[in-house]
């Protein structure tokens, strides 16, 4: 691939960080009594969320924008990293496709879980998802902690994971009328991250060291 064509498409991973900021941010206008402290994200996708619409609209470039960034960074990074942090960033990106495609599917059919299959079904593809992201994001600070000519990725990586740590901690622990904090707090470290490798690939890789 062309590498100057490569390092510009790397913005896209900031692209899809910013629609995806926007549609949470903007979304709730939409919808009346939403209580972003207690509900989930995914409570404003819900098929008869008042809110779907305009969360399609405004992030409409998080989906496609941070997959294309994520596949184009397992190409262009097997030649600067070792095994860990290829396989990372290889797992990282599974996790990306089987968002986009899981939640396409089976998005929920209403605010909060009913029990019906489409829900369950939600249900098994966050799972997957926040699995996947906790062992990309290991693996991506244990290879680039490890790697001494690339420091700044494991440290990002190691931020993020952090991050979906204490929402996943959160998430279980607090009362449920703050369930929706420490649950942006993992939506966020996912699609940061995506953003974080969007900005090394325009920097070129060998050089993210100083970032």
């Amino acid at each position: 691939m062309n590498e100057k064509l490569a390092r510009h498409l790397g913005w896209l991973g900031l692209v899809s960080l910013l629609s995806y900021t926007a549609a949470v941010v903007f979304s709730p206008l939409a919808y009346p009594g939403y209580d972003w402290m207690a509900q989930a994200v995914s409570d404003l996708s819900a098929d008869t969320a008042p809110s779907r619409v305009l969360w399609n609209q405004l992030g409409a470039l998080y989906m496609p924008c941070g997959i294309v960034c994520v596949t184009l960074c397992c190409i262009t990074v097997k030649e600067h990293f070792n095994r860990a942090v290829r396989a990372g960033i290889g797992l990282f990106a599974l996790m990306n496709w089987i968002s986009a495609v899981g939640y396409a599917m089976f998005p929920l059919t209403q605010a909060g879980i009913s029990g019906q299959l489409q829900d369950v079904m939600h249900l098994a593809v966050t799972a997957a998802v926040v699995l996947l992201s906790i062992a990309s994001l290991t693996l991506i600070a244990y290879g680039g902690l490890r790697q001494q000519s690339c420091p700044a990725l494991g440290r990002w990586a190691l931020a993020a994971l952090g991050l979906m740590i204490a929402g996943a901690v959160g998430t279980a622990v607090l009362p449920r009328a703050y369930f929706g904090i420490p649950e942006r707090f993992s939506v966020f470290a996912c699609a940061g991250f995506t953003a974080v490798l969007g900005i090394f690939e325009c920097r070129g890789w060998e050089k993210q060291e100083d970032v």
